[in-house]
């Protein structure tokens, strides 16, 4: 690679004089691979220079996240670009969502405000089009059809995030199909989140307005989609990884595919992003040029982004790799300026404002107690490793009563799971759980979408009121207790969704309380990001909200003793 380029010496900004790089120069545009310089003037592309002698490295258009929440990897937004760009990411299209359930409208201005800390990297973001996301749940705020318009006014905002109110599209809902109508007049795209949904439906949800859907977890789901014009986003996150199950789309329709993460906790995010999928593909046979259009450049068009796709005139972003294959980053360019390298970040941390809000107070182990008489059955909650969606599991109440209450058997991995509510001090809301595995200890998160009240599962009461306990007295975080004096945590003081350390301590300590958790007998994969999921109604099928146990396929609360 040209020697001739010198960035700022703090990494930010664009050089005021031209520079150069060399290399193989892939055009996903043109889909051709050529030998060549590209001439860099004020952080932009003036002139593709052929060149038959040049380093044996390829420039490739930056990784794109086309649908992430920034908040689900405990970094504020510049802090989240910081680490990103080491994984070869220039942008991300991301709900706000998660913030903007807790704070409302002023969520969403923080994570606008975070994110122009880092004015290199590109993250859109969305208008939430759901907050709070059922009317079964308690959330810290609501963005009506008024308060989503205005967000869609701004220039910044670039999209209507997930429609994850289905029933309300197909049912005519009026409130939410303003929320649509507002973003066709202004223009902007719409986002999907359609889990299981099927046949016509799927026509009449895309008829209005919606064009994407990241929730398929099955081939058939996904071809209904493509089938009514929608894009299908292939996710691989930290909990749902449907990778395998769409990988045939890959070619089948590779001209109507993204790939994006949705969730991704930060210990995830250090071992790779949308590189390890576009990579993924390749070994599976696709053609590296394929891969990287769906990567790369069909995120960029189909949400207009200024991110730069290595033409004249564009932006000077571009990742370096030295093969096709295995797509490793070596640096990152953002404007011309390298931001990462060797995969460590070039600019440096910046300690992040902390807005929140908090009013839950400490819970007791009497408070945890359910009633359960030792006749007749007890639905459960039904854990799927990798999977998002959950079963409904019944047992016989006789396995898990005793003394009038119900006793976690961990042989048979029945574990209490509670919810409680962090906006107002109500009781806490109690259900049964199998598949997580714990066979003692407790964890407790407030990061619990789509409401983030704090959600926790225990094999022991005392550990259970601990972990829930120290979660409260921070204002948001993560725990892991083995017992009822020994509790380790991550704090989260940003809106309890995200921390204010570097990111590779973030990542390192969420590592070892997954860990932790994993050592207590979950079998799970990831299971804090599982346990965040367990108060998501609108994916089915039973999940726990701060007012009760709720199935989401019939939409409505249903009782815990059958």
């Amino acid at each position: 690679m040209s020697g001739k380029h010198s960035a700022h010496s703090d990494g930010t900004g664009y050089e005021d004089r031209p520079s150069e790089f060399a290399g193989q120069i892939v055009s996903v545009t043109e889909r051709t691979i050529t030998p060549g310089v590209l001439h860099i003037h004020k952080g932009r592309i003036a002139q593709i220079e052929p060149r038959a002698d040049v380093p044996d490295r390829f420039l490739i258009p930056g990784f794109v996240d086309a649908h992430i929440h920034v908040e689900s990897t405990m970094l504020p937004p510049a802090e989240f670009a910081r680490w990103a760009v080491t994984q070869g990411t220039v942008a991300t299209i991301s709900d706000p969502h998660e913030i903007a359930n807790v704070l409302g409208t002023a969520g969403v201005e923080y994570m606008l405000d975070e994110a122009a800390r880092r004015p290199e990297f590109t993250i859109l973001f969305g208008a939430p089009s759901c907050v709070p996301a059922t009317t079964f749940e308690t959330a810290g705020a609501a963005l009506d059809a008024a308060a989503v318009e205005r967000l869609l006014a701004r220039p910044e905002i670039g999209y209507l995030s997930e429609v994850m109110n289905v029933p309300g599209v197909l049912n005519g809902d009026e409130e939410l199909l303003a929320k649509l109508r507002a973003a066709r007049r202004a223009g902007k795209p719409i986002d999907g989140h359609a889990p299981g949904l099927r046949g016509a439906a799927v026509h009449r949800y895309a008829a209005a307005g919606v064009a994407t859907d990241h929730e398929c977890v099955t081939i058939e789901e996904a071809r209904d989609r493509l089938e009514a014009g929608m894009w299908v986003m292939i996710r691989e996150g930290s909990a749902a990884k449907d990778f395998e199950a769409l990988a045939p789309l890959l070619f089948e329709a590779p001209e109507r595919l993204m790939f994006c993460s949705d969730d991704k906790h930060p210990n995830d995010l250090m071992r790779g992003h949308i590189d390890r999928l576009a990579a993924r593909a390749i070994a599976l046979g696709l053609d590296p040029i394929q891969a990287l259009r769906i990567a790369c450049l069909h995120p960029v068009l189909h949400y207009r982004l200024e991110t730069g796709l290595l033409r004249p005139g564009d932006r000077a972003d571009f990742v370096v790799v030295d093969n096709l294959s295995e797509l490793t980053p070596l640096a990152t360019y953002l404007g011309g300026v390298c931001v990462a390298a060797e995969g460590a970040p070039r600019w440096s941390y910046a300690a992040p404002e902390t807005p929140n809000i908090f009013r839950a107070g400490p819970v007791t182990e009497d408070a945890l107690q359910i009633a359960m008489a030792s006749a007749g059955s007890v639905r459960a909650i039904e854990l799927y490793d990798g999977k998002l969606i959950t079963g409904e599991h019944v047992v016989s109440s006789a396995d898990c009563a005793g003394e009038g209450r119900f006793r976690c058997n961990t042989t048979l991995d029945l574990l209490k799971i509670a919810v409680v509510n962090r906006y107002l001090e109500t009781p806490p809301a109690l259900a049964v759980v199998h598949g997580f595995g714990l066979k003692r200890g407790a964890v407790a998160s407030s990061v619990a979408h789509d409401s983030h009240n704090v959600v926790a599962i225990g094999a022991e009461d005392d550990a259970l009121a601990a972990a829930v306990n120290a979660v409260i007295e921070a204002g948001g975080g993560v725990a892991v207790a083995t017992g009822a004096s020994e509790v380790e945590l991550l704090r989260l003081p940003i809106a309890g969704l995200m921390a204010t350390e570097p990111g590779d301590e973030v990542a390192a300590l969420y590592e070892r309380l997954d860990t932790a958790a994993q050592e207590l007998g979950s079998p799970l994969r990831s299971p804090l990001m599982t346990l965040s999921f367990l108060s998501l109604l609108v994916i089915p099928k039973l999940k726990l909200s701060d007012r009760g146990l709720f199935d989401g396929e019939s939409f409505a609360f249903v009782d815990l003793v059958r």
